[in-house]
């Protein structure tokens, strides 16, 4: 009899969830899209990094040194300089991985049989991209060395500098990273929850025969997050301050409010991932699959964007993490403030605005 029983709960399940056809899609395609993410993201190599060159004295021969970072097609030059003043705000706006110091009197050095001077610059916010990047530039001034006078100058003296994160510690990478991963975690994902498990219970009906608008039922069920979510970024922020040793070299107000704008629009696409729910499951499948995945693989928080091939760059620009992260490393590591983030607060404003009135029309006609 028992065994009989297990047997009809779980034919039963099984119809369940065949009926169930918005969570059955996402449960045959959630494997997929996984060996798709992590087969393109999962990249330690580095590549595109984008090189500024600071030469004060331009010669053939600091143009055969350019030139031999450019033969690597690692390389591509973005700024040619006459002064470092002139490449900080590259590194800060993040628009520079590496720059290139050349001593001026480097064909002088190498002229009178001395060591030629280059300092060479590295972003080091996230350490082992960074440690990768000096690796490679560091193999391109080897090669280039060797074939000075076939390999019978001097040499050339080269000085390392790791810029942001000079002691190369993982956690000031991945921490900015987890404040939008815990925003993404209590915004989207509860809210899909929330807002799902109503329609399934009825209660949402008791809500429609209110005075209330459907705007106002959202705001009324975010309203809440929002409050959490702030409360978790700021969590979030002490820990890393009190237990880490994190840097926190910007802002805190401005990190706050930008913490505060992601979480809007994660609330945002909850709201939306709910009104096109069947069921708190497909709804909790679906944040997962539209959320915590992409914001873990494709927001730069791990893999490092200049990494994945260039369909996959293309995909992380609709990912709101990859613009939130930018920002809460540039204020964190960097310093930075609005003047720097513009172009990133920017966008994350109208991705928000965008799901906010996609979430309203879709949750208005699903009740309707």
């Amino acid at each position: 009899m028992r065994g009989g029983a297990l047997r009809a709960f779980v034919v039963k399940e099984l119809q369940h969830i065949v009926r169930d056809r918005q969570t059955l899609t996402v449960l045959l395609l959630m494997p997929l899209v996984q060996v798709l993410l992590f087969g393109n993201a999962l990249r330690n190599d580095v590549r595109d990094i984008r090189i500024a060159v600071v030469d004060p004295s331009p010669s053939a021969v600091t143009q055969r040194l350019r030139d031999a970072f450019v033969a690597t097609r690692r390389f591509h030059i973005v700024a040619d300089a006459r002064a470092m003043d002139q490449v900080e705000p590259l590194f800060r706006r993040g628009e520079a991985d590496v720059a290139l110091v050349i001593d001026p009197a480097f064909t002088e050095q190498l002229g009178r049989g001395e060591p030629a001077r280059v300092l060479l610059v590295t972003d080091a916010s996230d350490p082992n991209t960074g440690s990768t990047m000096e690796a490679y530039a560091l193999a391109v001034l080897g090669d280039y060395e060797r074939t000075l006078r076939g390999g019978s100058a001097p040499g050339i003296a080269v000085q390392t500098r790791m810029r942001f994160n000079p002691t190369l510690e993982s956690v000031n990478l991945f921490i900015p990273g987890l404040i939008a991963l815990v925003l993404t975690l209590v915004s989207a994902l509860m809210t899909a929850i929330s807002l799902s498990r109503e329609k399934e219970r009825g209660t949402l009906e008791i809500l429609l025969v209110s005075p209330l608008r459907p705007w106002q039922i959202i705001v009324g069920k975010v309203v809440p997050y929002i409050a959490l979510g702030l409360a978790n970024a700021a969590t979030t922020l002490a820990v890393a301050w009190v237990v880490f040793h994190v840097p926190f070299r910007g802002s805190a107000a401005l990190l706050l409010a930008e913490s505060l704008l992601y979480t809007l629009a994660s609330l945002a696409l909850g709201v939306l991932i709910a009104a096109n729910a069947s069921s708190q499951r497909a709804a909790m499948l679906g944040a997962l699959v539209v959320t915590m995945l992409p914001n873990t693989l494709l927001s730069g928080m791990i893999f490092p964007i200049a990494s994945m091939p260039a369909p996959l760059r293309l995909v992380t620009n609709v990912v709101p993490a990859r613009w939130f992260i930018v920002i809460a490393r540039g204020i964190m590591l960097k310093g930075v403030g609005l003047e720097h983030l513009w172009v990133e607060t920017l966008v994350l404003v109208g991705m928000t605005a965008l799901l906010l009135v996609a979430a309203v029309r879709r949750f208005h006609a699903r009740i309707a």
